[in-house]
């Protein structure tokens, strides 16, 4: 239980860094905002269109009697709808970071500057890492909507669909999204996807530690894209942890001071896997 304290520690530890180095924060929100006036038109839109689908799902009951039909219509309805927002929340973050991928991996770097050490880097085209990184979100995607197909069908179950399978719900959305940020540190360091799901399972209590409280957080509307660019940041932190690196000396406030003495931002270059500009 006590990973449980440490996983939501690395959460507010990583708001608390692009707290203090304000350029990078600015900078991992601009993704976010894009990617959040998508996903309002999508679930505006699903929004106005869950009782045309609930109906068409549920043909069988158009003969019944009230209130019977619009009890189950509006069940229907209701789990279409969280169905779509669970979607919602976790490919939110794999888009974004596809979208902001120069500049998700660039603020990972600069955390793992800040921590001292080596600063790992995959060597690869920027093509090649948004290629990695769909293809991965992809696959986790598939297995999200697997474990959603089969919640949705449990929330028929009395009692236990609208007490347990909530729960579930946001313990499989904060696994898998925290799978997603984390994958910014770790794809650098090589870790495939397979790989990064046993160190998340091995550590399964700080996994959702980190990923359930961001995944209720990310229900308020706006605060997802706000919170994106501190998650990233303490994704990175959480990676480190998992893959036993030792912190060297905190040199935030050093990094902090050269970023504004360098201009150290990302840029969209990266043919080696290094996304600033030259100084």
């Amino acid at each position: 239980m006590r990973d449980l304290g440490v996983g939501f520690r690395y959460l507010v530890q990583g708001q608390k860094w692009v707290g203090r180095h304000g350029r990078w924060f600015g900078f991992g929100l601009l993704p976010g905002l894009v990617t959040l006036v998508l996903y309002v038109g999508a679930l505006v839109g699903l929004g106005y269109g869950a009782d045309d689908l609930a109906a068409w799902a549920t043909p069988f009951a158009d003969d019944w009697s009230s209130p019977w039909l619009g009890l189950l219509r509006s069940t229907v309805t209701g789990l279409v709808f969280a169905f779509g927002l669970f979607l919602a929340v976790i490919t939110f973050t794999a888009v974004t970071l596809l979208v902001g991928q120069p500049f998700y991996e660039s603020l990972s770097e600069e955390v793992d500057r800040s921590q001292g050490g080596d600063v790992p880097e995959s060597g690869l085209p920027l093509w090649r890492e948004l290629w990695i990184s769909a293809r991965d979100s992809l696959r986790v995607l598939l297995r999200v909507a697997f474990y959603g197909v089969l919640l949705f069908a449990c929330g028929f179950i009395p009692v236990i669909g609208q007490t347990v399978v909530p729960v579930l719900g946001f313990c499989v959305s904060g696994f898998f999204l925290a799978e997603e940020l984390t994958a910014v540190a770790l794809q650098r360091r090589g870790v495939e996807l397979k790989e990064r799901l046993t160190l998340l399972r091995g550590r399964r209590m700080l996994t959702l530690g980190f990923g359930v409280p961001l995944t209720l957080a990310f229900l308020v509307p706006f605060v997802a894209v706000f919170l994106m660019p501190g998650a990233v940041a303490g994704a990175t932190l959480m990676a480190r942890d998992l893959r036993g690196e030792t912190a060297g000396d905190d040199r935030d406030g050093d990094s902090q001071g050269n970023d504004q003495e360098r201009g150290n931002l990302p840029s969209f270059g990266g043919d080696k896997g290094v996304h600033h500009l030259p100084h």
